[in-house]
């Protein structure tokens, strides 16, 4: 058993006490969130536990994190940067950005670059259709929202990133 999801477990004492017993499905998405803080994804293992926990099926909670891009279910870099590929998007050449800034990072959509850092995923709809392109980069320490993207601005984003390796303290 995970210790971070252990029924004693400080932290899921804490959210499972912010919902009535007959409602502790909704604290699903509070516990994956705690799950995947460990490693940047959740195992089929803490999947088991969270339902475990909230009296649900594995298969309600792995459905919760395929359904959300917050969520991952697959091990990836420190950094995953999302770009949005909606129709919207796809209007403003979301497309061909993301083609291009994967040829100019040497990797394809989905991979992670050799030195663990940076993923590049697909999504749908991350609700910026007007600035397209754009992305969202999403760390251990949050999410953060670029939009009117270039190539170029975006490769500055990565270099930005890649200078604040994990574990290392800001200048």
């Amino acid at each position: 058993m995970n210790p971070s999801l252990s029924p004693s477990s400080p932290e899921v004492q804490t959210i499972l006490s912010k919902y009535p017993p007959e409602h502790t499905r909704s604290a699903i998405m509070p516990l994956l969130f705690l799950a995947q803080r460990e490693n940047g994804y959740v195992t089929k293992d803490q999947i088991t536990q969270i339902a475990s926990l909230v009296r649900v099926t594995p298969t309600e909670v792995a459905s919760v994190v395929g359904f959300y891009t917050l969520f991952h279910d697959e091990p990836g870099g420190w950094y995953r940067i999302q770009v949005c590929t909606d129709l919207p998007c796809l209007m403003k050449g979301a497309d061909m950005f993301l083609e291009q800034l994967c040829a100019n990072i040497g990797i394809k959509v989905g991979e992670t670059t050799p030195d663990g850092m940076v993923t590049i995923e697909e999504v749908k709809c991350l609700a910026g259709c007007h600035r397209a392109p754009m992305f969202q980069v999403q760390s251990p320490e949050g999410i953060t929202y670029h939009e009117n993207q270039s190539v170029k601005s975006a490769l500055g984003v990565i270099e930005k990133l890649k200078e604040n390796k994990p574990g290392e303290e800001k200048a």
